[in-house]
């Protein structure tokens, strides 16, 4: 930890920018995952732009800041946004459904998404944002006092946030709370293995399956995203996709096969996946919702690819939300909106046939 000068005004008029981050940050926390370079400049490693970055200058997150060749998170302890949640909003359908998740975010991203649904706070700056403080210790208590049975760390990019969501995720598992990364899945090897001992679910965007998708639309590259999903199965996290799909950009069958397959091969066919309408937004309103009937078609291409549990989204009230015994047919999870209904599962076995479902039902 660093206290940091007030500035003479004189200072300030010349350079507003250090000065809102001073002003707005009189106690600044050094970040981890980074090495000091030539010339006070500094190189990240927390997620794989691994950005150089200069003396007075940020990453690309807009929030790892170098000051005199040291790295700090700017954000650290400062939210944007806290709810609770229905754990299906995330949506995770396989880990501790039916319960209640204590849900943060902050602001700042990895990624500049054209269609960003959450852009009034990932794009947001310092100087704009309403940011409060909330100590990883509190958050926790917040979470308990809810009656949430696990903290998420959502509404924006939780990658960048790495040393907050550390601190406060080892104290919550310690406390019998899930913990949970919904995420693009940028972050580097060395960053989430540092994660893995607090790390309960790992919620992870495949946003298309063509690297020319990621780099015109997410300004980032496709196999990273794909690695990372594979480390976090391997680590032993629970791991679920969700894949918005947009009409005329990644919306192909061949593309969505593809897609399905990888995950069937790589993450193992009982990973739930959920494919997600999509609706115009921020900088994408160049084209429609995408129709329901494409939805579906993806959903039954999947069941017969072989993937055990596929699932809509952004659809109110589908069949294809609920969760079905891949080996009888039987309703197991019954879903309206974000709300579900147990019905035919005892613990992780169906009742009707008794075929293992993979399910994390409680916190180990």
């Amino acid at each position: 930890m660093l206290t940091m000068r007030i500035q003479p005004r004189e200072e300030r008029k010349n350079n507003n920018h250090d000065w809102v981050i001073l002003r707005l940050k009189t106690i600044m926390h050094e970040a981890g995952r980074y090495e000091k370079t030539e010339n006070n400049a500094v190189k990240c490693s927390l997620c794989n732009h691994r950005c150089a970055i200069q003396e007075g200058k940020s990453g690309i997150c807009g929030v790892r800041h170098n000051e005199h060749g040291t790295l700090y998170a700017l954000t650290y302890g400062k939210i944007s946004a806290e709810a609770v949640d229905p754990i299906e909003k995330k949506p995770l359908f396989h880990y501790l459904p039916g319960t209640l998740s204590y849900s943060l975010g902050s602001i700042g991203c990895n990624f500049h998404c054209q269609h960003c649904q959450n852009w009034h706070i990932s794009r947001a700056t310092l100087e704009e944002a309403r940011l409060r403080t909330l100590q990883p210790e509190e958050g926790v208590e917040r979470a308990i006092a809810s009656k949430s049975a696990s903290i998420a760390w959502t509404y924006n990019e939780p990658t960048i946030w790495h040393e907050y969501a550390l601190d406060m995720g080892t104290i919550a598992r310690k406390k019998g709370l899930g913990t949970i990364y919904v995420t693009n899945g940028y972050i580097t090897e060395e960053a989430l293995r540092e994660l893995s001992p607090m790390l309960g679910a790992f919620r992870v965007d495949i946003k298309a399956f063509t690297d020319d998708f990621y780099k015109k639309v997410c300004g980032a590259r496709l196999q990273p995203v794909l690695d990372s999903a594979v480390l976090a199965r391997e680590l032993g996290m629970h791991v679920e996709t969700v894949t918005l799909v947009i009409p005329g950009l990644n919306d192909s069958k061949e593309e969505m096969e593809s897609l399905i397959r990888w995950v069937i091969d790589h993450l193992g066919p009982a990973t739930p996946m959920h494919f997600s309408a999509f609706h115009p937004d921020y900088k994408m309103t160049d084209r429609g919702a995408t129709p329901l009937a494409t939805l579906e078609k993806i959903y039954v291409m999947a069941k017969e690819l072989g993937l055990r549990f596929p699932y809509l989204g952004n659809v109110y009230n589908h069949p294809y939300e609920n969760t079905i015994c891949p080996a009888c047919g039987t309703l197991l999870i019954e879903r309206q909106g974000f709300s579900s209904t147990i019905r035919a599962l005892d613990g992780q076995q169906c009742r009707n046939c008794g075929e293992k479902i993979e399910i994390v039902r409680h916190v180990a």
